[in-house]
């Protein structure tokens, strides 16, 4: 459902995601690790088809995201660590407009309100955006990603900024898409959160893939039995 191919995003002398490869099937979700500037967040924008690659390949449900730009977004959703949202739309205006670009009208007015209430943002369903605190323009963020009944979708630091109540939710709502069918990447500094949640974890440094695998595949694979996927970690990223 979601396969990168030998991914290289280059600034100039600087290669933020050096030929990074994985494959996401349908009903998986994956977790992608690595420390501050390890290309985590240029990937998922690079698959979001935000970012052109340098070079490799982007597939979503078939489609490349550069040549086939259209098909490969339209079962996309992609939740970034910091909302960009339209600040003078009311915030039900902004479900509504999301959906109208996917064409999926029909799924906001079968599941608008109740996305909104699930995200507790039914009382400013009439506010503008601006006026949204972070952890609400993250739930909201995270309502858009919803409406359009996408199989492939991307979080970039999901929990940021979220209450507790909020986060459970949202977990179980990701859970809740993994079971329905969906390819789910999770790009995430929270070890434990992302033990418990993802089927397999990559683990990058300095844009390269250091290992991939259940936890304990990897534990297997690092020498590493009897330790927490943190301590794996904190010995793999420490080496780099």
């Amino acid at each position: 459902m979601l396969q990168v191919d030998r991914l290289v995003k280059q600034y100039k002398k600087f290669r933020a995601v050096d030929e990074l490869s994985f494959t996401i099937s349908p009903g998986e979700i994956v977790g992608l690790l690595g420390p501050n500037g390890a290309g985590k967040t240029t990937a998922l924008r690079c698959v979001a088809g935000i970012l052109r690659p340098t070079d490799g390949r982007i597939l979503i449900n078939g489609h490349d995201v550069v040549t086939d730009q259209a098909r490969a977004k339209a079962a996309l959703a992609f939740v970034p660590e910091v909302p960009s949202l339209y600040e003078l739309l009311t915030v039900d205006e902004h479900l509504k407009f999301v959906a109208m670009c996917f064409n999926t009208l029909d799924v906001y007015e079968r599941n608008g309100n109740e996305l909104l209430d699930r995200y507790d943002l039914i009382e400013k369903k009439d506010q503008l955006v601006a006026t949204l605190s972070k952890g609400m323009r993250q739930k909201l963020s995270v309502a858009c990603a919803l409406i359009h009944d996408a199989n492939v979708m991307l979080f970039d630091e999901p929990l940021i900024g979220i209450d507790p109540a909020g986060a459970k939710e949202l977990k179980d709502e990701i859970v809740r898409a993994r079971n329905a069918g969906a390819a789910i990447l999770i790009s995430t500094h929270l070890l434990d959160t992302a033990e418990k949640l993802c089927d397999r974890v990559i683990i990058v440094a300095r844009g390269k893939k250091l290992v991939e695998g259940t936890v304990d595949e990897i534990r297997t694979l690092t020498h590493g039995e009897g330790q927490s996927l943190e301590d794996i970690f904190l010995t793999l990223t420490e080496e780099k």
